[in-house]
């Protein structure tokens, strides 16, 4: 017990880092399980946001890059874990598509900020919240592509349902990552 206490178990940072990936892979997976379908939009609330946010901070733009890549790549080549337990190159051409390169850009920009934030838990909630809109942004571009929608109606089908919840979401993951930061850090 005490070398869990002292932090001593971590033996090999590669294997941790691994470990930690793996985690946000499964984590986004169920967070897709965790669906909400709303009646006038194809666009599901979801929980895979909030282990996005997480994952590319903990991470960090390579690792956190990763992750999201090998998510879609494993819903891609066929395991059920897109949101409906869905799966397959389909339905990363349907409306909700925008949202998975929403997850690369969110790892990106908060990849390249969080580091600016400290341990200052307003700088980092506003870069979540900054990222989790972004986010939404890829998702109602796309929306606009796929379904050839208007602006004003692809942003009340893919943005407006979701923006409370999302900034909601992002203010919890900003102050698990404000707490959980010193120790994930030193695993990784």
């Amino acid at each position: 017990m005490e070398s869990i206490l002292s932090k001593e178990i971590v033996l090999n940072r590669s294997i941790s880092r691994a470990l930690v990936s793996l985690f946000f892979i499964v984590t986004i997976s169920l967070g897709a399980f965790v669906r909400i379908q709303l009646p006038f939009t194809p666009v599901p609330l979801t929980m895979q946001t909030f282990f996005v946010l997480l994952s590319a901070a903990f991470l960090g733009a390579r690792l956190g890059l990763f992750t999201q890549f090998a998510y879609i790549f494993l819903g891609f080549i066929g395991l059920p874990i897109f949101t409906g337990t869905y799966a397959g190159a389909v339905y990363l051409i349907g409306p909700t598509a925008g949202y998975f390169f929403g997850f690369l850009a969110a790892t990106i920009f908060i990849a390249r900020f969080i580091k600016h934030a400290k341990e200052n838990i307003l700088m980092i909630a506003g870069i979540f919240c900054l990222a989790s809109i972004l986010l939404l942004l890829c998702g109602v571009a796309w929306l606009k592509i796929s379904l050839h929608l208007s602006w004003t109606k692809s942003l009340f089908l893919g943005f407006v349902p979701f923006f409370p919840g999302d900034i909601a979401k992002s203010v919890l993951a900003a102050f698990l990552f404000w707490k959980l930061k010193p120790r994930i850090k030193s695993i990784l």
